[in-house]
């Protein structure tokens, strides 16, 4: 009679939820909720507001559509929680979309020519940035220099990364800009490459040495940065992309943010983290005006122990295999990253930090655990920015300590290509270890580095279940224990990241009472073959109740 009784409350709590009609609702898809590892099921999502109602069954769901409530046809496709990125360079990846593009440029001459057709339609005395070159397509040629390029940018200082992020060219008109000669000091944490015969500098500059040219590079007027916002929204969206993790973010980039949300023209969520060593400023900043709401938040601050693998920068045990003795470089001395990591947990901060190399994560990893031990036991959420390369016996304390392992599947199908030439056979067995992670119960968060690599989260679901490099040469996969399931790549790029931001309470998931992240993707995931994952698009995208992209023929 109880059972009966309580049969019936539930009923009767269903029927009288139906009373509210939905505003939105999303029919005929294969819905993953996120809540659990098992695959897609036929189902339908309603939406009130700028929240969930009921997800799942279709009969259910069908009691909420009323006479103005709008419905999305899946077509047979993935509903799922809208996809997190655990790690972007937001606003940079916005004025790179309207800056020069290298990232494919696959010849030297393929990169002059590029510079030299965008250097045409620039004013004189207008800075050339961005570009986001990968001289590892290059086949063995030698790193850029400023000749190669001062010939076609006479008028235009030129200052342009590597897709790392972690070594840049300058032109000589760049190096005049900034004061920079043979005899310049090379900053602590940094690299200035010079000529083997005249001592001159290449222009190339690696990580602090980064800062001597882009100190004098002018800064971007607050309508250049809400505009570089905006475009980069409208990407985002078209992507499926409804929520991120803006690391390294300017303070001018929190209030571009706020900006936007106050204009009623934010299509995105955003966490922002400031550079670990202004842990100061953020801790008065957020006693001040607090850290803001579902939309803009101040999450933390992120530092840097060392370099990148790409630019013979991270931090290893061992010396690298193609660089006899040499094992990379600390940016930040170790003792100050110890120091101001326990200044910043003390202010109550959460602590992100960008560690690629063995011995970077190591010390890394050993800092957060002391810091833990002296400051006493609360919900930290310790985040390893990468992850990229750990020793064996380092895996497990990420599961021990709670430590999140912010990573990019995308890098690993890209360094794969080259990266057993820096570390050799041995290192690479725990390089990008998603599978080893997972399995010592570690809190997984993916992302993509935009603008290090595309933003495309498909892209990177492809990547962490397939490990295929990106040049072909290993269709079985690269170091292909380490492969995830769909299931777990999804988890990674929705609930664990909203967990890693410490909002898994609120979305990450679709039930009731989640807020309305959602994205609808052309096919199921879980019906195709894996290496045809990245062939898949997006139908729509809903944020906050809202659809902020549909696909042109959707419309």
């Amino acid at each position: 009679m109880r059972r009966a009784t309580g049969m019936l409350l539930v009923c009767a709590a269903v029927l009288a939820g139906c009373s509210r009609k939905a505003d939105l609702v999303i029919t005929n898809g294969q819905v993953w909720t996120g809540r659990d590892s098992g695959a897609a099921r036929p189902g339908a999502v309603a939406i009130a507001g700028d929240s969930i109602i009921a997800a799942g069954d279709s009969a259910i769901v069908a009691r909420y559509v009323g006479r103005k409530t709008q419905v999305i046809d899946a077509g047979g496709g993935l509903v799922a929680p809208g996809f997190n990125d655990s790690h972007t360079h937001f606003i940079d990846g916005g004025f790179q979309l309207a800056s020069i593009d290298l990232r494919d440029a696959a010849s030297p001459e393929e990169f002059v020519r590029r510079i030299g057709e965008f250097a045409r339609t620039k004013q004189p005395g207008e800075w050339i940035l961005g570009g986001v070159w990968d001289h590892t397509l290059w086949k063995g040629q030698p790193l850029p220099r400023h000749e190669w390029v001062d010939s076609v940018t006479a008028n235009n200082p030129v200052f342009i990364s590597r897709l790392d992020g972690h070594e840049a060219l300058a032109n000589a008109a760049a190096m005049k800009a900034a004061g920079v000669t043979r005899s310049t000091p090379v900053p602590a944490g940094g690299e200035i490459l010079h000529d083997a015969k005249t001592g001159e500098p290449t222009g190339i500059f690696k990580d602090q040495a980064l800062d001597l040219i882009g100190s004098v590079v002018p800064g971007p007027t607050a309508e250049q940065t809400d505009s570089a916002l905006a475009r980069a929204l409208a990407h985002a969206a078209s992507l499926g992309v409804v929520a991120t993790s803006f690391v390294s973010a300017p303070f001018e980039g929190l209030q571009s943010f706020r900006r936007l949300e106050k204009a009623g023209r934010l299509t995105m969520r955003a966490t922002l983290y400031f550079p670990l060593a202004q842990w100061r400023a953020v801790a008065e900043t957020l006693k001040a005006d607090g850290p803001g709401d579902d939309w803009v938040r101040i999450g933390g601050v992120k530092g840097f122990m060392d370099g990148s693998a790409g630019s013979r920068t991270a931090r290893f045990f061992q010396p690298y295999a193609d660089s006899a003795g040499y094992r990379g470089l600390w940016q930040n001395p170790p003792d100050s990253m110890a120091r101001w990591i326990g200044s910043a947990d003390s202010a109550g901060l959460q602590v992100a930090v960008h560690a690629i190399g063995d011995e970077a994560n190591a010390v890394l990893l050993a800092i957060y655990d002391s810091v833990a031990e002296a400051h006493g036991a609360r919900d930290r959420r310790f985040r390893d920015e990468h992850a990229q390369h750990l020793r064996p016996e380092d895996i497990p304390a990420f599961g021990l300590l709670g430590i999140v392992p912010s990573m990019q599947p995308y890098h690993a199908i890209d360094d794969g290509r080259w990266v057993q030439i820096r570390i050799g056979p041995v290192r690479i067995k725990t390089t990008y270890a998603f599978r080893t992670l997972l399995d010592t119960h570690a809190p997984l968060a993916f992302g993509s580095d935009w603008t290090v690599a595309p933003l495309d989260p498909i892209a990177g679901i492809y990547a962490a279940v397939t490990r295929r490099t990106l040049d072909g040469k290993n269709p079985g996969g690269w170091v292909p224990e380490q492969k995830v399931s769909l299931a777990e790549a999804l988890k990674a790029y929705t609930w664990t990241n909203a967990f890693a931001v410490f909002a898994e309470k609120k979305r990450g998931t679709l039930a009731p009472g989640m807020l309305a992240d959602v994205v609808v993707l052309d096919r199921d995931l879980f019906t195709v073959r894996p290496d045809s994952l990245d062939q898949a698009k997006v139908r729509a995208t809903i944020v906050g109740g809202k659809v902020v992209y549909r696909r042109p023929h959707e419309m």
